[in-house]
């Protein structure tokens, strides 16, 4: 099986301005996406959520800007790390991916000589 990254992008304002039962709705969304993963024949190998753009900064060269370089209407706000057959069935499993505010990209990772 090859290694897929599910990259969740989202409209970072969507949850500055949601109240506590869009966390808990989103919450039960992804724990649900979990099991949908391995029903669909995948495997989850890791994956995280991020802090908002506005708790990191953008390094190009030596210059260190806070926050994100450029003004994006979506920013990165997590990733899967998952298993998969192809890149048809990594999409079929990144359509189950929530992304209340946003949207899904799928990538395959590079494989390299001892991976």
């Amino acid at each position: 099986m090859a290694r897929y990254a599910i990259l969740v992008y989202e409209a970072e304002s969507g949850y500055a301005n949601a109240g506590p039962e869009v966390f808990e709705q989103v919450t039960c969304a992804h724990g649900r996406f979990t099991e949908q993963v391995g029903e669909l024949g995948g495997k989850i190998l890791d994956g995280a959520a991020l802090e908002p753009t506005s708790a990191g900064a953008s390094v190009r060269g030596d210059v260190v800007t806070d926050g994100p370089f450029a003004e994006t209407k979506e920013a990165l706000g997590g990733f899967y790390l998952i298993e998969a057959r192809d890149l048809d069935h990594a999409i079929e499993i990144a359509k189950e991916c929530p992304a209340l505010f946003g949207g899904v990209e799928v990538r395959p990772l590079m494989e390299f000589p001892g991976d």
